[in-house]
């Protein structure tokens, strides 16, 4: 392509350090540390990783779980630094959606509406517009004075995947598992949603487990195992691949 590549992931590396160390709490880990009496190993989340993305297009991103899917998208986002390599992207055209992060779960549905969306970046202005739709969206028009700890799992799923798509679909989308919300009837109109915002212009990157959705929606699969980029390409040949290779 002779365009400028929207995202550019050079080289990039990101270990963790994991204690190895059994502590009881707080106290003991603190006086464990401070007597240097705490092990440690290395967890290479991700190793030497290096890819383009250019404007428009949909890109799956395939795993299995704990191959490096997730902290990708983290240093994509700037939510963490790697240790290695860089990341060439504008942060400000870029929105994460994420479900389930941010929920207090002793506030009510209507407060955790606008702690949510308040961590996802919205004005308190641009909540008190879109509530009405939120909660229509979520289908919990009765709920939202409950505490969110007597919801299902699903109706939280649900209520976040409304605030998380509430807005005007930025430039850069990266999708981690939105789509395997609630039941089959939410998943669809999920997923019709998504498409709108797919098909409106912007470039996505998409984490998701089913194959169906990755076949449906992606010009185009990176598949990431172990840390490391093992193909990037089409999306039938990667996926038949992948599923070949047994993975889940």
């Amino acid at each position: 392509m002779n365009q400028q590549p929207i995202i550019q992931v050079k080289n990039l590396t990101m270990k963790y350090k994991i204690s190895t160390s059994n502590v009881s709490g707080l106290k003991e880990y603190l006086i464990k540390t401070i007597k240097k009496e705490i092990s440690y190993r290395e967890l290479l989340a991700l190793n030497d990783v290096s890819f383009d993305i250019y404007k428009g297009e949909v890109v799956g991103i395939i795993g299995t779980n704990g191959s490096g899917k997730s902290t990708l998208f983290k240093l994509i986002a700037g939510a963490i630094n790697p240790t290695e390599g860089e990341i060439i992207v504008d942060r400000r055209r870029l929105q994460m959606l994420t479900l389930g992060t941010g929920f207090d779960m002793e506030l009510s549905g209507r407060e955790n509406v606008y702690l949510n969306g308040a961590i996802v970046g919205y004005s308190k202005e641009f909540i008190d517009e879109h509530y009405d739709d939120i909660v229509k969206f979520a289908e919990l028009e009765d709920f939202m004075e409950e505490k969110v700890k007597n919801y299902s799992s699903g109706m939280v799923s649900r209520l976040a995947f409304a605030i998380a798509t509430a807005g005007d679909a930025a430039d850069i989308l990266l999708l981690d598992e939105v789509l395997s919300v609630g039941d089959e009837f939410f998943r669809k109109k999920s997923l019709a949603r998504i498409k709108e915002m797919i098909h409106g212009g912007s470039t996505v990157l998409l984490v998701s487990h089913g194959m169906a959705t990755i076949r449906d929606n992606c010009d185009r699969v990176i598949w990431i195992e172990k840390g490391k980029k093992l193909m990037d390409g089409n999306t039938e040949e990667i996926c038949a691949r992948y599923s070949e290779s047994g993975s889940k």
